[in-house]
């Protein structure tokens, strides 16, 4: 339904930024929305996965993956999430996401999560945990920064350090 009419989770998401970050409902909508998207990314569904993000939306790789020289350090709208991803696994021979926790600041939301995967190149089996806060604007993800450890996105958003 999201997909045949982008108004409707829009909506939704607006709804459900209206409440507190303690709701229940919040909690649940949220967690759901996270779960989804994660699987839309996991079967390379790209257009299932964008839902709910801003259309100006800024994805921010990590800063060491950056500085190693594999991704630019910023990338912008739907466009730019694609070709963000696409460079993200063209080092793995097999990659997904799987959402732990979600923390949720209000404006601001922290997922905790861990990449299980192959490399490309040397099949090695490979799993990590990784963060992604994420920025709302009116309900929608207007930006995702993402982090190679639970640790440093925490401390990003002052709850460690």
């Amino acid at each position: 339904m999201a997909l045949r009419w982008p108004w409707l989770p829009a909506f939704g998401a607006c709804v459900v930024a209206r409440l507190r970050p303690t709701s229940k409902i919040r909690q649940a909508a949220i967690w759901r929305a996270a779960k989804q998207g994660a699987e839309a990314f996991n079967r390379r569904d790209f257009d299932a996965a964008l839902v709910g993000k801003h259309p100006d939306i800024e994805y921010e790789p990590p800063r060491d993956l950056v500085e190693f020289g594999g991704l630019s350090a910023s990338y912008r709208g739907h466009a730019g999430y694609v070709h963000f991803v696409e460079e993200w696994l063209s080092a793995w021979g097999a990659f997904r996401g799987e959402p732990i926790e979600l923390v949720d600041l209000g404006d601001r939301l922290v997922l905790l999560a861990e990449a299980v995967g192959r490399g490309k190149a040397s099949g090695v089996p490979v799993r990590h945990s990784y963060a992604v806060v994420l920025t709302l604007r009116g309900g929608r993800v207007i930006r995702e920064q993402y982090y190679k450890d639970h640790v440093q996105a925490l401390e990003a958003v002052g709850l460690r350090g």
